[in-house]
């Protein structure tokens, strides 16, 4: 049986807000923003990475770790001082989440989540665990995480996606609900069944605390901007209507689209989403 409830947004979300993530527009109030994830050039050097999206004109990165990839939570772990000096050298661009592509040991974590709290970073998404685990195994792993960030100052967020538990999204609302102060990093790539995408996006909206956009369609998850399905006015308005006052980031997957477009495509995506804003 489902434990969702869809009508009120939920305490633990509205209790690990920030504004250390959000953006304070003229009026004072505090709205959303864009920015855009190192994943995006995931074949790069990392600090090659940030020279491209400074190049690109973005103010605003989230920071892909992957074990696999240019930037790694070990390497990241074992030289901190390092790691946060050339950060604030190098570049003007601010830091606004850490994304981890898998699980990493617990003092690596915690090791970063003192390094976010140094760069004033406030947002973590973690995987969640891969398809058929347990769910209670999983709510005490992330259990865990939750608390560990939280005395960092760190919201942390679950991205939803195909192969691990979110990729239901009563299950990661489930999740949400069973963890105190855990929240989704919404990604709607995955969920673009006609007939259950609108439902989706506004069960989630109130549990969100970070989203992850690129265009797609049903069938496939990565297209040119503007050849996909998702709906980005509907959720705009989602969001909005949840209190949402932090990122959209963009993700694009290196895999699915050449080096030599990413930019056009970038620049597209951020012109719709900041026209929406």
């Amino acid at each position: 049986m489902h434990l969702v409830r869809r009508s009120a947004i939920p305490r633990s979300c509205e209790s690990c807000g920030s504004v250390g993530l959000r953006e304070i527009s003229r009026s004072g109030s505090v709205r959303v923003f864009v920015a855009v994830s190192t994943r995006c050039f995931a074949e790069l050097d990392f600090w090659q990475a940030l020279d491209r999206i400074r190049d690109l004109e973005f103010d605003r990165v989230e920071i892909w770790l992957d074990e696999n990839g240019a930037l790694k939570p070990s390497a990241l772990a074992a030289d901190p001082d390092e790691f946060t000096r050339r950060l604030r050298e190098q570049t003007r661009l601010s830091p606004i989440a850490f994304t981890f592509a898998q699980d990493v040991g617990e003092e690596t974590f915690k090791t970063i989540c003192r390094i976010a709290k140094s760069l004033r970073v406030t947002q973590f998404v973690v995987p969640a665990s891969p398809l058929g685990t347990p769910f209670n195994l999983e709510i005490d792993r992330l259990r865990k995480l939750v608390s560990m960030a939280s005395t960092e100052g760190i919201r942390l967020a679950i991205k939803t996606q195909a192969g691990h538990l979110t990729a239901d999204a009563y299950t990661a609302v489930e999740l949400c609900q069973a963890v105190d102060k855990l929240g989704i990093a919404f990604d709607p790539s995955y969920f673009l069944q006609p007939k259950t995408s609108d439902q989706i996006m506004e069960m989630v909206a109130p549990y969100t605390l970070h989203c992850h956009l690129r265009d797609s369609t049903a069938q496939q998850v990565q297209v040119l901007v503007g050849l996909g399905e998702i709906d980005y006015s509907s959720l705009v308005d989602k969001l909005n209507r949840a209190q949402y006052t932090r990122a959209l980031s963009i993700e694009i997957l290196p895999e699915f689209i050449e080096i030599a477009q990413r930019p056009l495509e970038l620049r597209k995506l951020r012109m719709l989403l900041e026209s929406l804003l």
